[in-house]
């Protein structure tokens, strides 16, 4: 078992965030506590950005935005031994043509979401990568 802390992405790590697996995203509360729930999300390495689609009143969303600017959040996903954790600076986005290319981005990689006009994009800038690959 190898761990991968890349300076930059690797073909197996790209690969791991196509493939089809729940994720897990760890938000703050306001206490400080972790607030960590599944969430389906995608990473774009050529942006360096993962996103989220959520329900713009969800907690995860309110406490993004009770951080404020520099809201640090990860997301992971697990397999067997595999794993992989993004880091990074999350921001709501509330953009039509950003919420669209989240849910594009959902879509391919799991299912087209069910409709939603609250859905807001949650954006992380990443930051730091780790795994076992």
């Amino acid at each position: 078992m190898t761990l991968h802390v890349p300076p930059s992405t690797t073909p197996d790590l790209l690969a791991f965030w196509r493939e089809r697996h729940l994720c897990l995203l760890v938000t703050h509360r306001p206490d400080g506590t972790p607030h960590l729930v599944p969430v389906g999300a995608t990473y774009d390495e050529e942006a360096g950005i993962a996103r989220v689609i959520a329900h713009g009143m969800s907690k995860k969303v309110r406490n993004i935005l009770a951080a404020g600017p520099g809201a640090r959040v990860a997301v992971s996903q697990v397999v067997g031994r595999r794993w992989s954790t993004l880091e990074g600076i999350a921001t709501i986005n509330r953009d039509p043509e950003a919420i669209a290319e989240a849910v594009r981005r959902y879509t391919e990689r799991y299912r087209e979401p069910r409709v939603n006009p609250e859905r807001v994009a949650i954006e992380i800038a990443v930051t730091h990568r780790m795994g076992t690959l």
